[in-house]
């Protein structure tokens, strides 16, 4: 059996967004199987002691902007480290990859993931608005508005709840958290230990 990396994420967080294409490729390199888990970072960081960005001190902000912008620059992946519609609500696009999982499969889900996190961060595009998903939906060839209808559904709601329960069992307190074999790595700036125990 190939091996299962379970993938915890926020489809707003742009430390997703960075590693995300790159998780995608070391997947298929290894043959590791994804199992996409976007969950409530709200509820992860209610239990974990996070904060959410705008309650962080300022020292804690500027530094993170700091840091956005060397990797973005390092990795050469486009990256606007203050886009016009954020802070802004994840919930629907969380919901809609849980739903195109459901419906499509996970390889669906995973290039629904990168363009949503792809129009935040680089295109500056509102991922907060049933439309602009819709018109994500669609570039991925998905029925954005059946789609939509479908994130709205008691399955996809429990899915999403279970992957957020998920997260708080594991002890999961960021985005993007990664787990392979029970073996837990948080960041993309972990993917190089995550591809080692790919290796293995």
């Amino acid at each position: 059996m190939s091996k299962v990396c379970q993938y915890f994420f926020a489809a707003h967080s742009p430390w997703a967004y960075l590693g995300h294409e790159r998780l995608v490729a070391l997947a298929a390199r290894y043959g590791v199987q994804i199992e996409l888990k976007p969950c409530d970072l709200g509820k992860v960081f209610g239990v974990s002691g996070g904060l959410p960005l705008a309650k962080r001190a300022p020292q804690r902000q500027a530094y993170r902007l700091l840091e956005l912008a060397r990797w973005a620059e390092h990795l050469e992946i486009p990256l606007k480290t203050q886009p016009q519609f954020f802070p802004v609500s994840p919930e629907l696009a969380n919901k809609m990859i849980v739903a195109a999982r459901i419906s499509h499969g996970t390889d669906v889900a995973l290039r629904l993931t990168g363009a949503i996190m792809r129009a935040l961060w680089a295109e500056d595009r509102n991922v907060g608005d049933e439309a602009t998903l819709a018109q994500i939906a669609g570039s991925c060839e998905l029925d954005g508005r059946a789609l939509i209808k479908s994130a709205e559904t008691a399955s996809a709601q429990a899915e999403y709840d279970r992957n957020t329960e998920d997260a708080n069992a594991l002890s999961v307190f960021g985005s993007p958290w990664y787990v392979l074999e029970g073996e837990s790595f948080w960041g993309q700036d972990r993917l190089d230990f995550l591809e080692r125990a790919m290796m293995k």
